[in-house]
């Protein structure tokens, strides 16, 4: 497993920095060879089920994560969600937060344990690396593109 935090200051309200960042079929349209769609009726909640499908065709994966925890960011307290990591492949959590940042810009935090069953601990800068390369594009994309 490795462990990775992003963390971006953008000139967007909380409310609209949380819609872009948990809107779960746009971190599809950024993070490439990938399909995310909600399993469960929006909208999303604790218990809400996302599946991410990563691959071509036949050849690929599914990255099934449960929504945990569900806290849209209100005037007084931040936007945070946790998402479970409930796959074969794919293991451990993100969570992504929105708070008040300086100049009424929004700070947006993802932080994510990840590790892919069967691939060596030798291997773990390669994928702490990967991921946050992957991820940052994705969060930077996010935060750019309206809904």
């Amino acid at each position: 497993m490795v462990d990775f935090r992003l963390e971006r200051t953008v000139p967007l309200s909380q409310p609209e920095a949380w819609r872009r960042i948990t809107h779960w079929p746009g971190h599809g349209a950024v993070v490439p060879l990938t399909r995310v769609r909600a399993l469960t009726p929006p909208p999303t909640r604790e218990g809400t089920v996302i599946v991410a499908r990563t691959g071509i065709g036949p050849l690929g994966f599914d990255d099934p994560m449960e929504v945990t925890l569900w806290q849209p960011p209100t005037e007084e307290e931040p936007g945070r969600c946790r998402l479970e990591k409930r796959g074969r492949v794919v293991l451990g959590w993100a969570e992504l937060e929105t708070r008040p940042g300086p100049g009424g810009r929004t700070k947006v935090v993802w932080h994510e344990e990840i590790g892919v069953r069967f691939l060596p601990r030798a291997a773990g800068p390669l994928l702490a690396a990967s991921a946050r390369t992957v991820f940052g594009r994705a969060l930077n994309s996010l935060l750019r593109t309206p809904i």
